[in-house]
């Protein structure tokens, strides 16, 4: 009994030993792609070659010295139409952070939160004092205004599969809506079982 108890108890033992999670912190800028799937890393490398090749283009030198001033850019929707979940507010933000930290052009916040300010501009209004409450109609208006598609092609086979990912952006003047830049940035991966 005690030796068919052993031969029991053991392998279980060893199935629960082996069963062991390991977690190690990296930085975030390390790559780690696990799953072939769009990630972070991708997010911040399409960014931040996209937003480049934006401002090298002469749309910002040309409103530059005609207005004397920066361009004032909304980032808009960028719409996920690819196989994978992909919440693109990530990329989004990331988007943002290339144009300001660009010094290039000044950015504007999106519907969403521009309601938010909003709300507590109405309310510093009313319960702030006087000297120190936000005055209404100061709101910088954009003047071009990103928007774009992220979309991809599956193809496998057998044990293998190679995801293209493509991303479209386009700038558009919010006042005459011409087009003043497009861009895309295409990322493939193979991935192997």
């Amino acid at each position: 009994m005690k030796k068919v108890l052993i031969l029991l108890i053991l392998p279980a033992l060893f199935v629960v030993s082996s069963c062991k999670r390991s977690v190690t912190r990296v930085s975030p800028d390390t790559q780690i792609d696990l799953s072939g799937r769009w990630n972070d890393t991708d997010s911040k490398q399409v960014a931040a070659t996209m937003t480049s090749d934006a401002l090298a283009r002469p749309w910002i030198s040309d409103f530059t010295s005609s207005k004397g001033k920066k361009p004032v850019v909304i980032v808009g929707m960028v719409a996920n139409k690819t196989s994978e979940h992909i919440d693109p507010e990530t990329f989004v933000k990331d988007l943002e952070r290339e144009f300001i930290n660009s010094g290039k052009v000044r950015v504007v916040q999106d519907p969403t939160f521009r309601e938010k300010l909003r709300q507590e501009r109405a309310e510093q209004n009313e319960f702030a004092s006087e000297e120190s409450a936000k005055k209404w109609g100061k709101e910088l208006g954009a003047d071009y205004m990103l928007f774009g598609v992220m979309t991809s092609i599956t193809d496998t086979y057998k044990k293998e599969k190679v995801v293209n990912y493509k991303i479209n952006l386009e700038l558009a003047d919010l006042e005459t809506n011409e087009k003043v830049w497009i861009g895309d940035k295409e990322i493939k991966k193979y991935i192997k079982n």
